[in-house]
C-alpha cells in the first residue's frame, strides 16, 4: 500500500486514470516494439569500425538514462534510445561519405545536445520548428524512410552494386553457379522471408512485430545453419548465427571502454563540421517534436490549443540524454515513435518509461545474444521502419507545386545521394528559390533564407 501511495505521488497515477499494472504492461510493450535497436545499432555502428559489444552496452545505458530522465523530469510514457535514421546519418554519411572519424562525429552529437539545451531553455527549439514548412518536415521523415530501407536492402545483399546499372537485385543464379549459394544466397532468401513475416505481424497488429520479425529471421538462420543450408564464411561477411557463450564471463556486460569518452574535438572549427552539426540538429528537432506531438495526441495529452504541457521538460530530457549518449559512445538519443505502442496499452505516466528504462538496463547482461543476430535478420527491421517513416508522405501536400517539388527533391535526394543532409539542404534551397520566383515571398521566413544561403555556400566552398 505504501509503495502504491509513493508511486501515485511521484507519477500521479490516479490523476491520469491509470494503475501500476497498466503502466508496467505498457512499458513492457513499448520495450518489445523498440528492442530491435539493440540488434540494429551495433550492426550500423560496427560498419564504421566501432566495437559492437561496446556499442551494445552504450546503447543500453544511453536508452536507460534517457528514458529515466523522461520519466522523472516530464512524467511522460515516452521512451528514448539512439535514433534510427540519425545513427544511419552518423555512420553512412558523416563517417563513410564525408570522411570524418566516428570520434569526431561523436563530438558533433555532443554539441548537438548542448545546443538543444540552450534552444529548449530559451524556447528557440519550438520557434525553429515553427519556421520550417510542415511539408518539408513530412518530406524529411519520408526521405529518411527510403534511406533506411536502402541501407536494409544493402545490408542483406538483396540489392548489390552493379557496374552497368549502378545497383541491381542479388543474382541467385550467379550464386548457384559460383558455388556460394549456401553462404550468400541463403541469407538473402531469409531476409526476404523476414520482410514478409514482419509485415504479416504488423498487419495482424502483433505487439512487438518488428522485434518478432527479427527473432523469426534469426531462428530461420539458425535452422539453416544447423541443417547445412547456410554455411558461414567470415571472410565474406557471413557469420555464425549462434551466440558464443564462454562461461559466466560471457554474461557480464561488454566493456564500454572502446567507445566511452572517445570524442574528438580537433575538427569542430570548420564550415563542413557546422553543416554536419546542423543536419543532426535539423533531423532530431523534427523527429523528436513530431514524435511527441503524434504520440501525445493519441494519448489525449494535448490541451485545447493543441499544445503539450511540460513539453519543455520533455525536450530537455531529450537534450540531456543526447549529451550522455555522446559521452557513452552512441549517436543522437531521441524519443521513439514506438512509444505509441505503450500508450495504446494504456500507459499515461512516467512509470511506463521507468519500466522501459529498467528493461534496457537488464539487456546489458544478454550481449552474446544480441551480438549474434546477423545482418540478414535485422535488415527486415530496417526496411519496415523505413516504411513507417515513409508513411508521412501520405499527408504531404502535393497539390501545390511550390510545396510539392521541394518535398519531392528532399525525399529523392536522401536515398539517391546516400545522404540525409543532402536531402535536407536541397529541400530548403529549392523551397526558398521556387517560392521566391513564384512570388510566394510571404511563405519564406528570414530563418529559411539564412539556411538556404548557408547550404548554397557549402556547395561552392566545400562541395
Amino acid at each position: 500500500m505504501n509503495n502504491t501511495s509513493f508511486l501515485d505521488r511521484v507519477f500521479h497515477l490516479k490523476e491520469n486514470g491509470t494503475t501500476i499494472k497498466t503502466e508496467i504492461l505498457a512499458g513492457a510493450t513499448t520495450f518489445m516494439t523498440m528492442a530491435y535497436i539493440l540488434a540494429v545499432n551495433p550492426m550500423i555502428m560496427g560498419a564504421i569500425g566501432m566495437d559492437k559489444g561496446a556499442v551494445l552496452t552504450a546503447t543500453c545505458l544511453a536508452s536507460f538514462i534517457g528514458t529515466l530522465l523522461m520519466a522523472l523530469l516530464a512524467n511522460y510514457p515516452f521512451a528514448l534510445a539512439p535514433g534510427m535514421g540519425l545513427n544511419a546519418f552518423f555512420a553512412y554519411t558523416v563517417v563513410m561519405s564525408m570522411g570524418y572519424s566516428w570520434e569526431t562525429a561523436l563530438s558533433a552529437v555532443f554539441f548537438e545536445g548542448v545546443i538543444f539545451i540552450l534552444l529548449t531553455l530559451t524556447n528557440l527549439r519550438e520557434a525553429i520548428f515553427n519556421a520550417i514548412p510542415m511539408n518539408l518536415k513530412k518530406a524529411v521523415s519520408a526521405g529518411i524512410g527510403l534511406f533506411i530501407c536502402f541501407i536494409g536492402l544493402g545490408s542483406a545483399h538483396i540489392v548489390v552494386s552493379n557496374e552497368a546499372t549502378k545497383v541491381a537485385l542479388f543474382s541467385f543464379k550467379s550464386a548457384a553457379l559460383s558455388g556460394s549459394f549456401y553462404t550468400t544466397g541463403t541469407p538473402v532468401l531469409i531476409a526476404i522471408l523476414g520482410i514478409f513475416i514482419t509485415a504479416f505481424f504488423m498487419i495482424k497488429k502483433v505487439r512487438g512485430n518488428i522485434l518478432w520479425g527479427i527473432l523469426a529471421s534469426w531462428i530461420l538462420g539458425m535452422i539453416a545453419e544447423a541443417t547445412g543450408l547456410y554455411i558461414p564464411d567470415p571472410s565474406v561477411g557471413a557469420f555464425s548465427t549462434f551466440p558464443q557463450f564462454n562461461g559466466l564471463a560471457s554474461l557480464l556486460p561488454q566493456s564500454i571502454e572502446p567507445v566511452f569518452m572517445k570524442l574528438d574535438f580537433s575538427q569542430v572549427i570548420s564550415f563542413d563540421f557546422f553543416a554536419v552539426l546542423f543536419a543532426f540538429l535539423f533531423v532530431d528537432i523534427f523527429d523528436t517534436l513530431g514524435t511527441l506531438v503524434g504520440v501525445s495526441q493519441k494519448a489525449n495529452m494535448l490541451d485545447k490549443e493543441g499544445k503539450l504541457p511540460r513539453i519543455k521538460l520533455a525536450l530537455l530530457s531529450d537534450a540531456i540524454a543526447t549529451i550522455f549518449g555522446s559521452l557513452l559512445g552512441v549517436s543522437t538519443t531521441t524519443t521513439y515513435v514506438e512509444s505509441a505502442a505503450g500508450v495504446g496499452e494504456g500507459g499515461r505516466t512516467g512509470l511506463t518509461a521507468v519500466t522501459v528504462a529498467f528493461l534496457f538496463l537488464v539487456s546489458i547482461f544478454f550481449s552474446p545474444i544480441f551480438l549474434a543476430i546477423p545482418a540478414f535478420a535485422t535488415a527486415p527491421a530496417l526496411i519496415i521502419v523505413g516504411f513507417l517513416m515513409f508513411t508521412s508522405v501520405a499527408t504531404t501536400n502535393f497539390g501545390e507545386l511550390t510545396e510539392a517539388i521541394p518535398a519531392y527533391i528532399t525525399i529523392i535526394a536522401m536515398p539517391f545521394f546516400y545522404s540525409i543532409s543532402e536531402g535536407i539542404s536541397m529541400g530548403i534551397i529549392s523551397y526558398v528559390v521556387l517560392n521566391a520566383l513564384s512570388g510566394e515571398k510571404k511563405k519564406i521566413s528570414p530563418l529559411l533564407i539564412i539556411l538556404a544561403i548557408v547550404f548554397i555556400a557549402k556547395y561552392f566552398f566545400i562541395g
